[in-house]
């Protein structure tokens, strides 16, 4: 089934013996394959996840790129948003065009939406903040006059402005067209940010026909219940500059309600709050243009998170004075085109293409370039740093809990280089945060949200995939000391349960039980606390190995078999759960298998199958393979045999990240079959094309990485190792080539849509 290509592709054949597959034969009289995809941007549908949860935006973004251009959407409340990260498909009315966002992430709001830029055109009499119903300063649109392709976002208003959008990797470039003889202004809701600002300042500069300012925020996830008042702070300052083509005919600020024509700076935040707490804050600017001869204008755009000077060199160094919209966005297309091709597919129908390329599209969102083009960047400890040596990038925007599980791999595997980088940066804002390797990083900033310690099986999985480009010892070293030596944080309940400090909560008392306490562990869920931290221990005994570090590897290996600390065979007519347990070894009572107590956005039914890495001591707990087979199947159907697609706490749920890896299961207990069977089934059921076609928050690519995976039929057998389990590939023919010169080919010359099992015998 596959060539091998490379050295990965030993682990990969080795897989194929361990589950069994069954590879159906290349018969000399297959016809002819269709040629491959050779255009890959032509089948990617950027509003995919926009609508049903997904929470993905549309707007103008390169692969990895720093700036998103995109719609603010609005639903009557500027101090919200319509979706969680600026865009709702079902809501079409837009406030302004933010340059930063976060992809599919699942807070409400989200977060970054910076500097929102509205074409508006009318007259500026009032104070566009005094607008707090986003009555006035903000405009529906149709979807018919709405097109996103990956690098360009064009809308016509119901105002009749069109507004068209394209970017760079740290600029973008825009051309609004008003209609003519109307007036024509160019809002820039510096204070606006998706979770609010604690300043913003902004400077108008007539003779220069520039707008600059800068906007202090941050906020990730700050009006959450679960600990949420606690990320109501700031660690970032997005510089911009915008530079013009034609001269301003007029200009203004306002400040709260004050509107001040004429005049070119003010400042001032919106502050984090909500609602009416919110309300008619913050400062801003517009600049006004004369439309009665020429209803066009063109607008040059950089960013920065250093400095205005950075912002400047960012556009200098990557749009010019002569480019357009038209120049840019072939760019950015080719750009696109580069990295999609790093997995060349034959066949497939046009909606499993679409659903395919637009799945990789939201792969390679992220992790974000945060980096200027002379290499500094803002460090987590809010000082301006410069480039690891041998580093080319520094990123942000780690989602670890989510992103561990599929798409940290698929970084791996498809773009080496660019996942060494991430590791490297990752380290860099470790060392600058005293140490500790926070689990949820927005572009610089600590955020703590979810549970357990993910960047240890990040890492590790990068490094047993061949990345080699980051400071291999340093991070190991770091993260070991984080797995040993409690911080002073484990002991805090600042932000709990949903964002809890401390990365390793209460690792004393965890070390002294072999399980995290319900009670005292100041975590989001004991049971899960302790799963996840399983998973870690096995990833950094597993690369101390790799390393020679067997004095290491001995500490830890023991502690990736504590998951057994937590698992209750009493618990459930169905063979035992995990289920939480407090500091005196008594479990938490009652218990149900649909609860949460003690786990983190999931029951102990799914959390209970979160031992990726000894399933067979997971089968045998629960009374042999067959038994666990057994418990598989009810798992992932309905009691009338239909297939169970979220909503029960019982069963699987295919809409967020702790059960992604279940399906693949069934090869570790020799029934390789159903796993092609159940792979295929949830790739089909819960992915689709339209806006709604994701089966829930995207997570910064995560889900989408496991529907690449699937299509590919293969998983990572564990997050933190190179074998990959297989399952029923959905093209006849792909080709990934890993970046490196490298090449896997998988060969499955009769899949198709009805060729979703292939029974193994003997």
């Amino acid at each position: 089934m596959f060539s091998p290509r490379s050295w990965l592709a030993t682990a990969l054949a080795g897989a194929v013996l361990a589950t069994g597959l069954a590879v159906p034969a290349d018969a000399a009289s297959t016809p002819s394959q269709p040629p491959k995809v050779t255009d890959p941007v032509a089948y990617v549908d950027p509003l995919i996840g926009s609508a049903g949860g997904g929470n993905t935006y549309p707007g103008a973004v390169v692969p990895f790129g720093m700036i998103s251009w995109s719609p603010t959407n609005t639903a009557g409340d500027q101090t919200n948003a319509a979706g969680s990260n600026g865009y709702s498909y079902n809501t079409p009315r837009v406030r302004g065009f933010a340059l930063t966002h976060v992809n599919g992430a699942g807070c409400h709001p989200g977060a970054a939406g910076d500097v929102p830029i509205m074409p508006f055109a009318g007259e500026v009499t009032s104070s566009p903040t005094a607008d707090t119903t986003d009555a006035v300063y903000a405009s529906s649109f149709d979807h018919a006059d709405e097109k996103a392709v990956p690098g360009r976002y064009t809308v016509t208003l119901d105002s009749g402005v069109k507004t068209d959008l394209a970017v760079t990797t740290r600029a973008g470039i825009g051309e609004f067209t008003f209609p003519k003889g109307s007036p024509a202004n160019l809002l820039f809701r510096v204070s606006n940010s998706l979770n609010g600002s604690e300043d913003a300042e902004i400077t108008i500069d007539p003779k220069a026909r520039t707008v600059t300012g800068s906007v202090l925020t941050g906020a990730f996830c700050g009006r959450r219940a679960n600990g949420g008042e606690n990320n109501r702070k700031s660690y970032y300052r997005l510089h911009f500059v915008a530079a013009f083509d034609r001269a301003f005919s007029g200009q203004g600020t306002w400040v709260n309600g004050e509107l001040r024509k004429g005049a070119k700076t003010a400042s001032g935040g919106e502050g984090y709050a909500t609602g009416a707490d919110r309300a008619g804050r913050g400062s801003g600017g517009y600049v006004s243009f004369d439309t009665s001869t020429d209803a066009g204008v063109r607008m040059r755009i950089g960013i920065s998170y250093t400095s205005l000077d950075a912002a400047h060199r960012n556009l200098d160094a990557e749009i010019s004075r002569r480019d357009d919209v038209d120049a840019v966005a072939a760019r950015a297309r080719r750009a696109w085109n580069d990295a999609l091709r790093s997995i060349e597919v034959t066949g497939g129908t046009p909606d499993l293409l679409t659903t395919f390329y637009t799945a990789m599209y939201h792969a390679y969102l992220q992790p974000n370039v945060t980096s200027d083009v002379g290499g500094t960047y803002l460090g987590s400890d809010g000082e301006v740093h410069r480039l690891a040596k041998g580093q080319k990038v520094q990123y942000g925007n780690f989602s670890g809990w989510d992103q561990y599980r599929a798409h940290t791999q698929l970084l791996a595997l498809l773009e080496p280089q660019v996942a060494g980088d991430y590791a490297q940066s990752l380290y860099n804002l470790a060392r600058q945060n005293g140490g500790v390797w926070d689990r949820w990083v927005h572009i610089n900033g600590p955020t703590h949200v979810m549970t357990g310690d993910p960047s240890a099986p990040a890492l590790a999985g990068f490094y047993a995939l061949g990345v080699r480009n980051f400071d291999v010892r340093g991070a190991f070293d770091s993260l070991y000391k984080q797995a040993t030596v409690p911080h002073e944080s484990g002991l805090s309940d600042k932000g709990c349960p949903g964002q809890c400090e401390g990365q390793r909560p209460n690792l004393a008392e965890y070390l002294r039980l072999h399980y995290a306490p319900q009670d005292t562990c100041h975590c989001w869920g004991g049971a899960a606390e302790t799963l996840e931290d399983a998973t870690a221990d096995f990833a950094l005994a597993d690369w101390a190995a790799r390393l020679g570090r067997r004095k290491e590897r001995d500490v830890l290996l023991p502690r990736a078999s504590w998951w057994r600390s937590t698992f209750n065979p009493s618990a459930g007519a169905e063979g035992g759960y995990q289920q939480a347990r407090k500091a005196d070894g008594s479990w938490v009572w009652p218990f149900s298998p649909t609860s949460e107590t003690g786990f983190a956005q999931g029951t102990s039914a799914t959390y209970t199958w979160m031992v990726q890495h000894d399933v067979s001591g997971l089968a045998a707990a629960m009374g042999g393979r067959q038994a666990a087979a057994a418990r598989l199947d009810a798992f992932f159907h309905k009691p009338d045999g239909s297939w169970a697609t979220g909503g029960d706490g019982f069963r699987y749920d295919p809409t967020n990240e702790p059960g992604i890896h279940v399906p693949w299961l069934y090869n570790a207990l020799g029934q390789p079959w159903k796993t092609q069977e159940t792979v295929r089934a949830m790739a089909s059921l819960v992915y689709k094309t339209g806006p709604s076609g994701l089966p829930g928050n995207d997570d910064l690519g995560t889900m989408s990485a496991w529907y690449v995976f699937a299509a590919l039929g293969m998983y990572p057998q564990t997050p933190s190792r190179a074998e990959m389990l297989l399952s029923s590939p959905m093209f006849p023919k792909a080709r990934i080539k890993r970046g490196d010169g490298r090449t896997i080919t998988v060969n499955a010359p009769q899949a198709g849509p009805t060729r979703s099992t292939c029974r193994a015998s003997g």
